[in-house]
C-alpha cells in the first residue's frame, strides 16, 4: 500500500470513526455540567479537540490496527469523562442522562449521516464525487449506530450500565460496579473471539443492521416527498 492509499484509507475510516468517539465523549461532559457537574470542563474534556479524549491503545493503536494493517478486529474507545457525582442534585437521575448522552449523539450523527444520504442527490455532484461521499457517509453512518449499539449493553463500565442503574435496586448495581472490571474483561474477550474466529456479535449487528434500515427508509421517504 503507497502513502497515497494509506492516507485515503486513514481519511475515510479512522478520521469518522474518531470524530464519532469525541462527539460522543464531548456529550457525556456537555450534560455531566448542564447537571452541575464541572468537573470534565475544568480538565478540558468539554472539546472536540481528539487530543484531551486519547486513550493510546483504544484510539490510536487498535483502530489505526484495523485500518492499516491486517488486524481483522476493527475496534476501539477513548478515555471515559470524569464524573463527580458529588456535585449532582441527583445522582441517580442525573448519571442516567449522562449515560445516556453518549449513545444519543452517535445515533444523533448517524441521523444527520443519512440527511447528508439524501441531500447528495440536489447536490449537482459527479459520479465520482457521488460514489466518494456515499462511502465515507456509509462508514460514518455504521461507526456511530455501532458506538451508540455498543455503549447500550447493560454492563459497567459501559453507559449502558449506568443507564440501567436507574432502574434496578442498590444491590443488583453494586454487584454490576463491584465486577465492572471482570464483566469488561469477559466482554473484550468475546469480541476478539468473535473477531479472530470470524463470528459475529449478533447482539450488536443484528440491532445496528435494524436501525439504518429504519433510518434509510424514513430518509428514502422524506427526500422522495
Amino acid at each position: 500500500m503507497d502513502f497515497m492509499d494509506t492516507m485515503a484509507k486513514v481519511m475515510m475510516i479512522y478520521v469518522p470513526f474518531l470524530f464519532a468517539l469525541c462527539f460522543h465523549e464531548y456529550a457525556h461532559g456537555w450534560v455531566a455540567k448542564k447537571m452541575g457537574d464541572p468537573t470534565a470542563e475544568m480538565l478540558g474534556r468539554v472539546s472536540m479537540n481528539p487530543i484531551v479524549h486519547i486513550d493510546l491503545f483504544g484510539t490510536v493503536i487498535f483502530p489505526l490496527m484495523a485500518v492499516l494493517g491486517p488486524s481483522p478486529l476493527f475496534f476501539g474507545w477513548a478515555k471515559p469523562v470524569p464524573v463527580s457525582v458529588n456535585n449532582l442534585k441527583d445522582p441517580k437521575k442525573d448519571m442516567f442522562w449522562i449515560a445516556l448522552a453518549g449513545p444519543a449523539s452517535n445515533f444523533f450523527l448517524a441521523t444527520v449521516g443519512f440527511i447528508i444520504l439524501g441531500l447528495r442527490n440536489y447536490m449537482g455532484l459527479d459520479q465520482e464525487m457521488n460514489r466518494l461521499i456515499l462511502e465515507v457517509v456509509q462508514t460514518f453512518i455504521f461507526f456511530n449506530l455501532f458506538l451508540a449499539v455498543f455503549n447500550l449493553i447493560p454492563v459497567h463500565p459501559l453507559d449502558g450500565g449506568k443507564i440501567i442503574a436507574r432502574f434496578l435496586p442498590l444491590r443488583a448495581n453494586m454487584w454490576l460496579e463491584d465486577n465492572a472490571g471482570t464483566i469488561s474483561m469477559a466482554l473484550f474477550g468475546v469480541i476478539m473471539i468473535s473477531a479472530f474466529t470470524g463470528g459475529s456479535l449478533f447482539i450488536i449487528t443484528a440491532p445496528v443492521r435494524f436501525l439504518y434500515n429504519v433510518l434509510a427508509s424514513l430518509t428514502g421517504y422524506i427526500f422522495m416527498l
